[in-house]
């Protein structure tokens, strides 16, 4: 399995036979070293309906007739505009082709805002955990730390976790370094920091002050191989 991070929320996993993107906000992240006419996803997976994660999301599910994997109602939101999107809630499971889709919380908001300024509700933002080929990858989304983590890291072996540090909008290093602890993941990889002024840090910091699990500092298109 390869693991890509390709700035902001981005995410990209190959598997031995299917393209995964999580949060694929391309255009308008200086951040990305992505460009939406190359790439060729398989399915999307979303976190919440917030347009610096659903980014271009319409674009590439029509043009790849990929599937996109959502909470509800952005799922319903996204069908409306005619992607092809399940729909799940939190605590769901359900086992696809590519693999394992778990909704789990987070705790911020979510809406999506179209080009004409209309504000769509988008259900409960999430995290996610992803199993395939024996391996688990969580992505917490936009979130703060909260203590149910802890049951995560109980109860699923997470081999990667990626975690915002950004702070302002989610939690920043040292709340997030108290959540690497509940989760213990094998390795840990920042996310959701340097895209926007409000949310600057330096992943050094955070890498500082996480004991016990190995900090992997990704440039974007960095990538790890399980």
């Amino acid at each position: 399995m390869h693991i890509s991070y390709h700035g902001h929320s981005i995410v990209k996993i190959k598997t031995g036979e299917h393209t995964i993107l999580i949060d694929p906000f391309i255009n308008g992240n200086e951040m990305t070293d992505l460009n939406v006419a190359d790439e060729k996803p398989d399915v999307i997976l979303l976190t919440h309906a917030h347009n610096d994660h659903v980014g271009d999301t319409i674009e590439l599910a029509k043009r790849n007739n990929c599937q996109v994997i959502a909470v509800f109602e952005l799922a319903n939101y996204l069908e409306s505009v005619g992607v092809n999107a399940v729909g799940m809630g939190l605590g769901g499971a359900n086992e696809f082709d590519f693999g394992v889709v778990k909704f789990t919380k987070a705790f911020h908001s979510s809406s999506f805002t179209t080009e004409e300024g209309e504000v769509i509700y988008g259900g409960m933002p999430a995290g996610i955990l992803f199993k395939a080929e024996g391996k688990t990858i969580y992505h917490a989304g936009d979130t703060e730390v909260f203590g149910d983590m802890e049951i995560l890291g109980d109860r699923h072996d997470i081999d990667v976790a990626f975690v915002p540090i950004g702070d302002f909008f989610t939690m920043g290093p040292e709340d997030a370094a108290y959540a690497v602890e509940l989760l213990k993941p094998k390795v840990v990889v920042p996310i959701h920091y340097n895209t926007f002024p409000p949310i600057k840090q330096d992943p050094e910091h955070f890498k500082s002050l996480v004991k016990d699990t190995e900090v992997n500092i990704l440039e974007p298109g960095g990538s790890i191989e399980l």
